[in-house]
């Protein structure tokens, strides 16, 4: 049964650009969307951004700082700061927006933050873009705050909060967290988890059947207190699901990748797209588990022989093309050929190619999304084998050979597509 489905994914901060453990998350999450929608599902997509949080006061205080350094004032930072070159980029933006003087006014900070949050969204926005995805909805932690309050009288007739040290704590050890965890400060100022207690409570109110959300590994001991808080809201925490991605090792030579100048500590998105493409970087990202670590080198992907596994399935899709060309035919000339004349062997691979649909359920329903990629390998390798063994042009069943290997590249592009990749017609 076709199923609505928010799917929550990437929601990094809004202090800086996305960075290597951002990235497959993004891919897995755009993918697990085209192949739902696909498959007749309704999946809608949501990035929700951390703005209600001290990040995005000391984001202004870092660009403040920078500045000032830059015009060459002492400053001094604070243990923890923004910085790389994305920050020296947002200096001149926000001096042509507000002038020299919001980088010492220290009652404005909370301004010059919201400016810099929206740049940092901007080049966000714009890595994600290069990389083929696009979120439908973003989704403000500070705009729901008005949700706040009935959403805490909410939980509290369920009977599972209390008062204590004059903070507001949830009960969340009753459904297996380590410990009960603090919903409301002793200052009245919400936590974190409160934060996404508001914002599942919104998403269940907007009638969604099933809540995905796409988080790094790191937030694995945080599951237990948001399926707890949404239990005690009144819904069935079964119906939130927490896909959790491992981290990604990016190698160069067999040596680790240099970190980005840009960010300042990390490898960003752009650089990964910068060193091997869009589509290498979706297929790749997506080839094994989300819960198994991730290591690969760029240079392997620059080769053009079966080693790189993009380049081994695109070459199959460019010999189909190649031999229609040299037949003087078209996919449509063959359409009424006879599979009944074909091989052992070319039955098979005709089974192998109309496999897709199956191998698309099979990894949506078990959010294995790495059985994709593992069907296109094995199709590829049935396709080079069939083609090295069988005369095609010139034969006497030739129009269900060639119906045969449109059937492949069907399968491919297809595939393809719904990995947000676009099959080469030429190698």
């Amino acid at each position: 049964m076709p199923q609505k489905i928010l799917l929550e994914y990437i929601s990094a901060n809004p202090t800086g650009p996305l960075h290597i453990g951002h990235v497959r998350g993004a891919v897995y999450g755009d993918t697990f969307a085209r192949i739902g929608g696909y498959l007749g599902h309704r999946v809608d997509t949501e990035y929700y951004i951390n703005d209600a949080g001290n990040q995005i006061e000391l984001l202004g205080t870092s660009i403040a700082l920078r500045a000032r350094e830059l015009a060459g004032e002492d400053v001094s930072y604070p243990e923890k700061y923004y910085r790389g070159e994305y920050i020296d980029e947002i200096i001149p933006l926000a001096r042509a927006q507000f002038g020299d003087e919001i980088f010492r006014d220290e009652s404005r900070v909370l301004i010059l933050a919201e400016f810099a949050k929206d740049e940092v969204l901007k080049i966000i926005q714009k890595d994600l873009a290069d990389a083929g995805i696009h979120i439908q909805n973003w989704a403000s932690e500070k705009s729901l705050y008005g949700e706040l309050e009935p959403t805490i009288k909410k939980l509290e007739r369920s009977g599972k909060m209390y008062e204590q040290e004059g903070k507001i704590w949830i009960r969340s050890s009753q459904l297996g967290d380590e410990k009960d965890r603090v919903v409301i400060r002793e200052d009245a100022r919400p936590t974190y988890l409160a934060g996404d207690i508001v914002y599942h409570n919104n998403k269940f109110e907007r009638g969604y059947e099933r809540c995905i959300n796409i988080w790094g590994a790191d937030h694995h001991g945080y599951t237990a207190r948001l399926k707890a808080a949404v239990h005690f809201l009144g819904y069935d925490e079964s119906r939130l699901e927490i896909i959790l991605m491992q981290m990604v090792n990016l190698l160069k030579d067999g040596q680790t990748y240099k970190m980005s100048k840009r960010a300042g500590n990390a490898i960003l998105m752009s650089d990964v797209l910068a060193a091997i493409g869009r589509d290498a970087m979706r297929f790749i990202f997506i080839s094994k588990k989300g819960e198994t670590p991730l290591e690969f080198d760029v240079d392997e992907l620059a080769r053009e022989d079966s080693s790189n596994p993009i380049f081994y399935i695109n070459y199959a899709h460019a010999r189909v093309n190649q031999i229609f060309t040299k037949a003087g035919k078209r996919e449509a000339d063959v359409l009424g050929a006879d599979f009944g004349t074909l091989d052992e062997a070319g039955l098979g691979l005709a089974f192998a190619a109309l496999g897709l649909n199956e191998i698309l359920n099979d990894a949506f329903n078990s959010r294995g999304l790495q059985k994709l990629p593992d069907f296109l390998k094995a199709l590829a390798a049935d396709f080079h084998k069939y083609y090295n063994e069988n005369r095609v042009v010139g034969s006497e069943n030739e129009d269900a050979k060639l119906k045969l290997f449109a059937l492949v590249a069907l399968s491919i592009r297809t595939a393809f597509a719904l990995m947000g990749l676009s099959a080469k017609e030429k190698m």
